[in-house]
């Protein structure tokens, strides 16, 4: 078990407990995070839980995969350095306190 915090564009922080092996994308739709859409359900076929990733835990997450990098090109807000999909960022003890930030947009 392990947190995960997701800051909103208006700086409300939500800071949830979550299982080890839960993405954080299935942690926000679970919880109600306002701004994580997930149309697609965690199969990296949209950017609709586009999110960015503090970046003091950028090198703690694993290697982004070419399918994640190509659908961050498709997302409604702006792609940064730290983008990543949510889906794609699972609760591990590495994990534990990782902090993103909520996209103004997703779709």
């Amino acid at each position: 078990m392990g947190s995960f915090t997701y800051i909103a564009p208006d700086g409300t922080v939500r800071r949830l407990e979550v299982p080890d092996g839960t993405s954080a994308m299935q942690a926000a739709i679970a919880n109600g995070v306002a701004g994580i859409v997930a149309e697609c359900g965690g199969s990296q076929m949209c950017a609709t839980c586009h999110v960015y990733v503090a970046d003091e835990w950028l090198n703690k997450l694993a290697p982004m995969q070419a399918t994640e990098d190509a659908m961050l090109d498709t997302a409604a807000s702006e792609r940064k350095p730290n983008s990543r999909l949510s889906c794609q960022i699972v609760m591990s003890p590495e994990l534990d306190g990782l902090v993103v930030h909520v996209p103004e947009r997703q779709v």
